[in-house]
């Protein structure tokens, strides 16, 4: 077998093959034992029927075909793997000769990752937010804690602002009430926003078994976007009494003997979550650094597949939720679905980059992936969708997504290094030691992770 390899571009290359003919006799023997299982000739029994016949039957052109398509397949990939081309996507093929008993030869053309020059990566500085908690912040969570320990209480008064009423709700298109469109017995907090648009308004000054009729937006369905008129009435109006902010509550509410130790508990929880942001701020400027200063020729083909897959996946997902991009995009705020696709360009086109970045430093720097990162990373998956490490690994084994887990673990250890070797100081200069909380970073653990609210995966 020959093979050489022309680059078209930075990011595409195209091979030619030419392939023995003695070098396709297991493509023969493949097909012939298929076409052997398929056919019935008179005299012969199944699978028994000699090749030459099978030619007669079917056509000696009919078999070469076959031969072609089963034997390039593998040829590709031979040539990929001895000549370790980092291939994306499927290729596009051509057959450029097939002399029968003499020789096959085809071309492929194929997206490839591009050759990076890579900066000096021991010299890379962060500066990150300052760790500050304020006595507002400690406020906020201590009323969160207050308001679970809350207790409602019936009143005898018009429905107003944070208020928990059951309601029922009927909702009418056209005069006819949908289906599913009614609803008996709901509770629901005035001012949450959680349910439709104009409730809140309507709702507020009713009295138990006073109903008000208001027009509003339907959010999904077949008939998302039209205007449907809700009826609601008011069964009940109760409101929350909190306990009072004193040692009582603190023994409550926590371990604590006093108000003043929670609150001491809650500080300290607070510095070490804003700790735990500094990482993943000091991780994302490092990604954001490298882009600045790696030049990425992008593969435009690899682009548009990434972009056509999530677009196919989230209008599935549309449809489930029986939404369409209308509704979609006024539920959101977003301006326009050029906008959207605009910003979605972006995003791919950033996240193919990062990719290409981590896996040339994990390459240049020989980063492995050994069994303790895989469970490590199993099991961290697993708890984030709330399944076990062996139903998350039988997950990637039947999707076919394990050599993209394994990449991704790869650059995850690579970014994990470039954090360890980083130069971070805070906005007032001081260096940032993230020792205490680099495996949160690195592995984000489900309990500190639920515990820095808005920090992202590692």
């Amino acid at each position: 077998m020959k093979s050489t390899i022309e680059e078209l571009g930075p990011t595409r290359v195209r091979m030619a093959i030419e392939v023995a003919w003695g070098d396709l006799d297991h493509a023969f023997g493949e097909v012939y034992k298929e076409l052997g299982k398929q056919v019935r000739v008179p005299g012969f029994r199944p699978g028994k029927v000699p090749n030459r016949v099978l030619d007669q039957r079917i056509g000696r052109p009919v078999v070469l075909e076959q031969v072609v398509q089963h034997a390039i397949p593998e040829i590709y990939s031979e040539v990929v793997r001895e000549n370790q081309v980092r291939v994306l996507g499927q290729p596009e093929v051509e057959v450029t000769r097939l002399d029968d008993n003499e020789s096959l030869a085809f071309t492929a053309e194929v997206d490839v990752a591009p050759q990076l020059t890579l900066p000096d990566l021991d010299s890379i500085a962060v500066t990150v937010d300052d760790v500050e908690v304020t006595d507002e912040e400690i406020d906020q969570q201590v009323d969160v804690m207050r308001e679970r320990f809350g207790m409602l209480q019936a009143v005898e008064r018009p429905a107003q602002q944070g208020d928990f009423v059951s309601i029922d709700l009927e909702a009418k298109l056209n005069g006819e009430v949908l289906e599913d469109g009614s609803t008996t017995g709901m509770s629901y907090e005035i001012g949450s926003g959680s349910l439709m648009e104009g409730l809140d308004e309507a709702v507020i000054g009713l009295s138990a078994d006073e109903s008000k009729t208001f027009e509003t937006a339907l959010l999904s369905g077949p008939n998302s976007g039209e205007m449907a008129e809700v009826t609601v009435t008011v069964r009940s109006v109760k409101e929350k009494e909190l306990p009072e902010l004193d040692d009582d509550f603190a023994q409550t509410a926590s371990e604590f003997d006093t108000l003043a130790e929670l609150r001491e508990d809650v500080r300290t929880r607070l510095a070490r979550s804003k700790v735990i942001q500094q990482g993943a701020q000091a991780r994302d400027k490092i990604v954001e650094k490298l882009l600045e200063t790696v030049e990425v020729p992008m593969p435009e083909n690899l682009v548009e597949r990434e972009i056509e897959w999530r677009n196919r996946a989230f209008e599935r997902e549309l449809q489930q939720a029986g939404m369409d991009w209308d509704s979609f995009l006024q539920m959101t705020g977003t301006e326009s679905r050029e906008a959207y696709d605009a910003e979605q360009q972006k995003n791919v086109e950033e996240a193919v980059k990062t990719q290409f970045i981590l896996d040339a430093i994990a390459d240049a720097r020989e980063v492995t992936v050994d069994n303790d990162d895989l469970s490590a990373q199993i099991m961290a998956q697993a708890q984030r969708n709330r399944m076990s490490p062996e139903q998350y690994a039988q997950q990637l084994q039947q999707s076919n997504n394990i050599a993209e887990f394994v990449a991704d673990v790869r650059r995850t250890k690579t970014l994990a290094q470039l954090l360890e070797q980083a130069t971070i100081t805070d906005a007032s200069g001081n260096k940032v030691d993230l020792e205490a909380m680099r495996p949160k970073t690195v592995q984000a653990p489900a309990a500190e992770t639920a515990e820095a609210e808005g920090t992202d995966e590692a």
